[in-house]
């Protein structure tokens, strides 16, 4: 479970209903939304919020480093409460469902000198693709 309100109401983050309603929808393990979805979701909790706010906020948790931004693919760019455990994306090449992984090992250590080119490499982000199992099932 992600732990955003906390991390946000730690920080003092001024928590208009608005703000809260995002962090709400946005708050829990494997939440990967996207905009729109965010807005839809919010909508049903606060009927007056608009996609601006929404879309606004969205720009604010991304910018405080509390939410990430992902892009998998070519498809609208999703929103991940999961921002402060390092973990990868595992994305279904049909119907696009994203999940957090935690593989075991150290990618940084896996990427040999030879082929760092010089590079200091502080980050890696790793994405896997396949077929979830209600695109198999189908």
């Amino acid at each position: 479970m992600s732990d955003l309100l906390e991390r946000l109401r730690g920080r003092g983050w001024r928590m208009t209903a608005q703000r809260r309603v995002v962090a709400e929808v946005l708050d829990g393990e494997h939440v990967h939304l996207t905009a729109d979805e965010v807005h839809s979701r919010a909508v049903d909790k606060l009927p007056e919020i608009s996609r601006a706010t929404v879309y606004n906020t969205l720009g604010e948790l991304v910018s405080l480093g509390e939410v990430l931004e992902v892009a998998t693919d070519k498809r609208a760019k999703r929103y991940d409460p999961n921002a402060h455990r390092p973990h990868h994306h595992l994305v279904c090449a049909q119907c696009g469902a994203i999940r957090d992984v935690h593989p075991t090992g150290n990618p940084l250590a896996d990427l040999p000198d030879s082929e760092r080119f010089g590079f200091t490499v502080s980050e890696v982000e790793v994405t896997y693709r396949g077929t979830c199992p209600n695109c198999a099932a189908a």
